[in-house]
């Protein structure tokens, strides 16, 4: 039997197009979920915000920085929000001058849970699955602090933060996002359901893989109904013990991430994102083949900042649908031209990386510039 030529498939490259979900990408090269603190202390994006997402709509899709859903949810100093309407005009801005340079972008909903302090959310209360605190410290209006142990939320308290996320869903698309990333990693409130270590609940929301993966399911589900399951996506970190999330148990791992994954399958999401320092290893193609959909990747800050190469081979290899990148797009707001290219690279600076002003931020030369 002879097969067309129209028929045959040829091998994806990083700078092919793909799509997700709704999403059509140029390019396989995703901007990862960013923190940066630019937005002030009224969260609302501003001018700043609006020219650094603009310099890099070059790439096949954007994920904002974590984007809080209501004040109390808050993580960091200087963290947008989308909780209010004034916040989503923000949004707005910086929606509309991506896709005026023909860029995609999704935003990233991110409930900190016990990751955040009453001097960062205002005062307000401090709640997670149980009532363990984070061991360390986090940065305040008043300096460094410890982590203060949270209070254990109720049921309404659980329903009523899905419904925070699913209002914050609906206002990014409204506002002109092209999608939405529930935030399930990094150790802020939905892993803090899936951690064995954070999540020590007796109710229907802790104990088994399949109780601690209940939240995570049902606020999915319910962003998935409210917006459309072809314009959301997920995120995970599995055995990333970031925020005192300990997942230590391999085993645990696959039942408590593949129930998840399994009861989300049949939705459609848009992609799944797995943050994970073997992204092509056993436990991160596994959870692929359980969620059947478009896989990102990101290795994050475990294995130094991505090179153009390991890009190149995440896709060869088949590993992924597309990867997702950090440092090298904070220094090179052209980074797929210069990927194309084989041009060099601007060095990042990362003492710039937090704090309220344009260096290090919107000021990294563009290669005519360089």
């Amino acid at each position: 039997m002879s097969v067309s030529t129209s028929e045959l498939s040829p091998t994806p490259s990083l700078f092919s197009p793909v799509s997700l979900g709704k999403m059509e990408l140029a390019n396989r090269i995703v901007m990862a979920p960013l923190t940066r603190v630019r937005a002030g202390s009224s969260g609302i994006p501003g001018d700043l915000m609006v020219e650094y997402y603009r310099q890099r709509a070059s790439v096949g899709m954007i994920i904002t920085e974590g984007t809080y859903p209501d004040y109390a949810s808050q993580g960091y100093v200087g963290e947008p929000g989308i909780a209010t309407d004034e916040q989503a005009a923000g949004w707005q801005r910086v929606f509309e001058a991506v896709h005026a340079e023909g860029g995609r972008i999704v935003l990233q909903i991110m409930h900190a849970g016990r990751g955040t302090h009453p001097d960062i959310n205002g005062g307000r209360r401090i709640l997670a699955p149980s009532a363990i605190a984070i061991d360390g410290k986090t940065f305040t209006e008043k300096g460094e602090q410890p982590y203060p142990v949270p209070e254990v939320m109720t049921t309404a308290e659980i329903r009523a933060a899905l419904e925070d996320i699913v209002t914050a869903a609906r206002r990014a698309i409204e506002a002109g996002a092209d999608g939405v990333e529930i935030h399930g990693a990094n150790g802020y409130l939905l892993q803090e359901f899936l951690s064995p270590a954070a999540n020590q609940r007796t109710d229907g929301y802790g104990g088994s893989p399949q109780n601690r993966a209940r939240f995570v399911i049902e606020v999915v589900t319910a962003v998935a109904q409210a917006v459309g399951a072809e314009r959301v996506g997920l995120r995970i970190s599995p055995e990333v013990d970031l925020g005192d999330v300990f997942e230590t148990d391999r085993d645990d791992v696959l039942a408590t991430y593949g129930t998840l994954l399994d009861q989300l399958r049949p939705l459609g999401l848009a992609y799944l994102s797995v943050l994970h320092t073997e992204p092509g290893g056993d436990l991160v193609q596994e959870l692929r083949r359980c969620f059947d959909g478009k896989l990102i990747v990101n290795n994050g800050p475990f294995g130094g900042q991505t090179t153009r190469e390991q890009a190149l081979q995440q896709i060869e290899a088949g590993h992924a649908d597309a990867v997702v990148v950090g440092r090298a797009l904070i220094a090179n707001p052209d980074l797929v031209e210069r990927w194309q290219g084989g041009h060099p690279e601007n060095e990042p600076r990362p003492e710039l990386f937090y704090g309220p002003a344009a260096e290090g931020y919107t000021d990294y030369p563009f290669l005519e510039a360089a």
